[in-house]
Formats: C-alpha cells, structure tokens, sequence
C-alpha cells in the first residue's frame, strides 16, 4: 500500500511541476517579440541569459540544499544537453519566420512524436486511440503547411515541425533515463549562444531595442519554465509531460493577439483547431487510463 501512495505522490509532484513548466513557456514568444530585437541578437542573448541564470540556479542549490547531482548527468545528460542546443537554435529561428500561431499549433505534434518514439525506443506500443489522433493531427498540419506555402513562411513551419520532434526525441530520452535531466536544456542554452555570436561578430553586433523584456525572460521565465518541464520526465510518462506543452499552443497565440494583434490566418486556424481537438481529447484518454491502471494496483481489502 506503501508503494501505491508513493507512487501516486509523485506522479502528482510530477504533474504539478510540469504544468507550471507549462505555463511558464506561454509568455516565452510575447517576450521575444516585445524586445524587437534581430533575430540572431536574440538568439544570442537569450541563450546567454539562460546558460548563466543555469550556473546560479546550481550552485545555489549545491550551497543552500544537500543537493549534489551533477549539472549533466553522465552521457546521456551530455546527448540531451546536445539535442537541446539544436532545438533551441530551430525554435528562435521559427520564432522569426512564421506567424505564433503557426509555430505552437505544429509544435503541438510533441505529444504524437513522444508516443511514436516511445514506441520504437522504450517499447511503449501506442494504443488505436493514438493512432486516430494521429491522423487528425496530420490533416491540421496539412493545412497549417499548405497555408504557409502560400503566405511563404514554408521555412518556419518546417522549423517548428524539426522542434517538435527534437523536443520528443528528448523527453523519451529522459523518460528512458528516469534520472534528473532540470538542468540540461538550461545548460545547452550556451549553443545556441555561441552560434548567434559568432554570426552577428561578437557582442557588439547584437541589436535589442528592448533588452529588458528579453532579460526578464532568459532570466526567469525560460530557466523556471525549461527546469520544470525537463523535470518531469523523471515522475511522469513522456505523453505526459509533451501534453503541457499544449499550453502554450493554446495560451501563446492568445497573448499575441491581446498585445501584437497578430491573428492566425483562416486555414491556419482550422488546422490548428483539429490539432488542438486531437490532443485534449487523446490527452483526457491517456489520463483517464493511467489512472484506472493506477487504481488497479492498489491492494483490495479481503471482504
């Protein structure tokens, strides 16, 4: 019975520390934008930002805590942190080259690939309910790629849709180590880093009208937001944990709209409608049958 509670408490500890990851990563792109910065300047910035907030953020808690887990774990925390760099440096660039709208709807594949990729890495065979979505998943993203071959953003939503199956490979990655992964993508914000620089030549090349926006989310938003989602993992399945990214396909666009008046286009929306009705109702069903499993290993009184 012992195990059951146990396990039951951290499932919820996971839950609860990956929807605020969730949420966190909403207020990400309206940030971007506000600092109306040139996009390598901000890659830059924003990785640098982050990598350092990373270094504080350890050694506080190696100071503060009896915390001593290492900043990477091991070869697979050094795959992650790689895999992380480059996901970091495709989601800027999509941030550049396609409407919000676009980008979080295709993003919200990340639950379709988590479950594809924990099928063919951990042995995770996907249920027909998965499959179903999947396909309606398919069609919205049709419709969002044919929308920006016309408006010409092509290279935007292919970012986006190389991010989200980065970001799957990653969480399976993670799920299949069952160990702390919070400070990886934090880490790799270095990459992404070192590339802007060397792009733009160095610091003095960098172009931030605004840097305050960008400093407050390098700062805080990313690293709380990045440490809470590469955490959960290590309490939660990976469909899971890809399900909370589908907060900001929901909130993103909204927080545009409200401050950049930037509205998705007709067939955009459509597209993204279908991924979204896709997602919740298979998330609700991935829920709901992990906890009647749950409750299934729970001892029964005798009488």
């Amino acid at each position: 019975m012992s195990d059951h509670i146990q396990q039951a408490a951290e499932h919820r500890k996971g839950l609860l520390i990956t929807a605020f990851g969730g949420l966190a990563l909403t207020i990400d792109i309206p940030l971007i934008k506000l600092s109306e910065g040139e996009a390598w300047s901000v890659v830059a910035t924003r990785g640098g930002m982050t990598f350092f907030a990373a270094l504080v953020m350890w050694a506080g808690l190696r100071l503060f805590t009896s915390n001593r887990d290492p900043i990477i774990p091991g070869r697979t925390g050094l795959l992650v942190t790689g895999l992380y760099g480059i996901a970091a440096i495709s989601f800027m660039l999509a941030v550049f080259h396609t409407t919000t709208a676009n980008l979080v709807f295709i993003l919200a594949f990340n639950p379709m690939f988590a479950a594809l990729m924990g099928w063919l890495l951990i042995g995770e065979r996907p249920k027909p309910q998965t499959f179903v979505a999947m396909a309606a998943m398919i069609v919205g993203v049709a419709l969002i790629v044919s929308d920006g071959l016309q408006a010409g953003n092509m290279i935007g939503n292919g970012l986006a849709l190389f991010t989200s199956l980065l970001l799957s490979l990653i969480i399976t990655i993670s799920r299949k180590a069952r160990t702390g992964m919070g400070f990886a993508p934090l880490i790799a914000a270095i990459v992404p880093c070192l590339v802007g620089l060397v792009i733009i030549g160095g610091p003095g090349g960098i172009v931030l009208p605004h840097p305050g926006w960008l400093a407050l989310n390098g700062l805080i938003v990313i690293p709380i937001a990045f440490w809470c989602l590469a955490t959960g993992p290590k309490y939660i399945s990976g469909p899971e944990v890809a399900m909370f990214y589908l907060l900001e396909t929901i909130l993103a666009p909204v927080w545009m709209w409200l401050i950049f008046s930037e509205a998705p286009t007709r067939l955009g929306l459509i597209g993204g409608a279908i991924i979204v009705t896709a997602l919740v109702a298979h998330s609700l069903w991935q829920l709901s049958a992990h906890r009647r499993a749950v409750r299934s290993l729970a001892p029964r009184h005798p009488l």
